[in-house]
């Protein structure tokens, strides 16, 4: 698992500003470059190429790549507001992590720096006739970089917040959640089954911040515990709401002084904000999906195709988890961080958090409620634990309609198709 420094790099390098300041700085050298190399040209050769004819194509690429920003940006804003409203605000997040969209707007404004540059510079002299050389080559590189990007970003307009697109993003944010929690089911740390298996003696360690746990750094946490010959146990895993009355760990101590460092590091090693994260909160994609198909069969929205497409994107997610996987605990020296308990989460809260707002939600609807029944009846077939949640979840979704649908030949439908 990443560190929480990695782990912090890798949200900073998500954001639009990193990347249009990292595309500005690399216009600004590239534009300052043609000064360096200006020496490598033939003198013969700088004569073909006019300043007047490099300062005219610059001054059009500022004025353009300005305008064009300017209209990317309210179209970026537009279409998460759609997003926000139409789809789910906590969905919004992935729109905005999208890497064409970052790429275009930092082409555009790093394209305008450099024309700025281009023409500051040009008209000071520092290039010479060499330098225009340079200049005029570079330039129509970017022309054509330009030129790419638009078509590019013309394409992707189309399904730019657009609720198909939107939903995939989570879809696919929330499989590979699954995916990362499967190949690390205990975050790298040791098998704790309940909370009730942590010893008595262990000392709770609290936080005075409030808000959702985004990320652990595991790794920190065990190497302090090697350090002091202790263990941690984790109370509260990603996408817990702490509080300064809940415990994020217990640990094992032997003098007071150890349960004041412990806290202090345990805490320092807790990222905790005021939204949840997809990354090691598998279940928070799963609740966004489900967010989406009740929001769309809202009276407001009243779209169950949204709703029944969402249920078969959750049945993929759900249909990725292995019961089997972390079940039994490798060999102790296969663990990275042995000093660190943590629990593995559980098939039963996955089921929870997607099928019960949905079958609440669509209680009236007996077209969700067909194909909510056949989704649980496809994940029963894997047997097991999956067949004990399904049926159970099954018989919740028949109980709610019956209260909804007013025809008997419904409810007899419903019926036929409930697992027993």
């Amino acid at each position: 698992m990443l560190s929480q420094w990695a782990w912090k790099l890798l949200q900073i390098s998500r954001q639009l500003w990193m990347r249009t300041v990292l595309f500005a700085v690399l216009a600004v050298a590239t534009a300052l470059i043609a000064i360096a190399f200006k020496g490598w040209i033939p003198a013969e050769l700088s004569g073909a190429i006019g300043a007047p004819a490099v300062d005219r194509i610059l001054s059009i690429l500022a004025s353009s790549m300005l305008a064009v920003t300017t209209f990317s940006l309210s179209v970026m804003v537009a279409a998460y507001s759609a997003a926000t409203s139409n789809i789910s605000p906590r969905a919004t997040r992935l729109l905005m992590e999208d890497s064409t969209t970052q790429n275009a707007l930092a082409t555009f404004v790093g394209s305008f720096v450099y024309s700025l540059v281009g023409i500051i510079a040009l008209h000071t002299g520092v290039y010479g006739d060499q330098g225009r050389v340079i200049l005029f080559v570079v330039t129509i590189a970017v022309v054509v970089l330009i030129v790419g990007t638009i078509l590019l970003w013309i394409n992707h307009l189309s399904s730019l917040g657009r609720v198909g697109e939107t939903t995939d993003r989570v879809e696919e944010a929330a499989a590979n959640a699954v995916k990362r929690r499967i190949a690390h089911p205990w975050l790298d740390g040791r098998r704790l089954a309940t909370l009730a298996d942590i010893p008595e003696k262990a000392s709770a360690i609290y936080s005075e911040r409030i808000g959702y746990v985004q990320h652990i750094d595991i790794k920190a946490i065990n190497r302090w515990a090697e350090e002091n010959d202790t263990q941690v146990f984790i109370a509260s895993l990603p996408g817990a709401f702490v509080h300064p009355g809940r415990a994020l760990a217990y640990c094992l101590n032997h003098t007071q002084a150890t349960i004041d460092q412990a806290t202090e590091v345990i805490d320092h090693t807790y990222t905790i904000r005021d939204e949840r994260s997809f990354d090691q909160d598998p279940r928070f994609g799963l609740l966004v999906l489900a967010e989406i198909a009740s929001r769309a069969l809202s009276p407001a929205v009243n779209d169950p195709g949204t709703a029944i497409d969402v249920i078969g994107r959750g049945v993929r997610v759900i249909s990725g988890w292995e019961v089997t996987q972390g079940t039994e605990e490798p060999k102790l020296e296969d663990i990275p961080c042995p000093n660190v308990w943590v629990q593995r989460i559980e098939l039963a809260e996955l089921f929870n958090d997607f099928f019960a707002p949905i079958a609440r939600d669509g209680a009236g609807l007996i077209e969700v409620h067909i194909r909510l029944q056949k989704a649980l009846a496809a994940l029963a077939v894997k047997g097991g634990a999956f067949a004990e949640h399904a049926q159970a979840h099954s018989q919740r979704a028949l109980a709610l309609a019956k209260h909804e649908l007013p025809l008997a030949d419904d409810i007899a439908t419903l019926e036929s198709l409930t697992l027993d």
